[in-house]
């Protein structure tokens, strides 16, 4: 075993959008409310990686449909320990700014985007507020499995524009405008 026991204690910055998918835009997808986020797990996390996620909520917690990671040991464990369908991927981040930060990511698979990302905010400097939740995921055998989170960050709203790759996995998202994004600042998390 590569990677920890859970929970995992995690430290980072995390920037999520919303869209709406509508019934008939994609048979394969349910209709629904979809949040899109990238994270960078930092130190003194006991993992440090970038991730891409797509997840969707479902009765109180939410379920993750699609997920990319740029450590092997993440992936493994987020299978094994929560069956969370993690695969690998390339990440580029870039920060600038000091009050407003303006960040930009790009996900890559195979050497072609998946998704690409620009976010400004002030999360900075805004009060840490706590949170709390649960992620609900099926193995293949019919067994579900859950995890929970609770946490605190900074959080506040913040602008974002997402553009996805019309021929990569996040197709059903290219095209659609974000109904709100957020951004949460120096979270600390279990989770698991």
């Amino acid at each position: 075993m590569t990677y920890p026991p859970a929970p995992w204690n995690m430290h980072g910055q995390l920037w999520l959008s919303l869209f709406r998918v509508r019934e008939g835009d994609h048979p394969d997808r349910p209709a629904g409310v979809y949040g899109a986020a990238l994270v960078s797990y930092e130190r003194p996390s006991p993992l440090t990686y970038s991730e891409l996620l797509v997840a969707r909520p479902v009765g109180k917690r939410v379920t993750i449909t699609d997920i990319w990671v740029d450590s092997a040991d993440s992936r493994d464990g987020g299978r094994e320990l929560w069956a969370i369908p993690k695969d690998l991927c390339d990440f580029r981040l870039d920060n600038t700014g000091k009050r407003v930060q303006r960040t930009s990511w790009t996900a890559s698979l195979e050497g072609r985007p998946i998704a690409r990302a620009r976010f400004s905010d002030v999360s900075h400097a805004t009060l840490r507020t706590p949170f709390k939740g649960a992620t609900r995921q099926e193995r293949e055998s019919g067994e579900e499995v859950v995890a929970t989170l609770a946490g605190s960050a900074k959080v506040l709203p913040c602008r974002g524009t997402w553009e996805f790759n019309e021929a990569g996995p996040l197709a059903w998202l290219a095209g659609k405008r974000s109904l709100a994004s957020f951004r949460m600042a120096d979270f600390q998390m279990s989770f698991g």
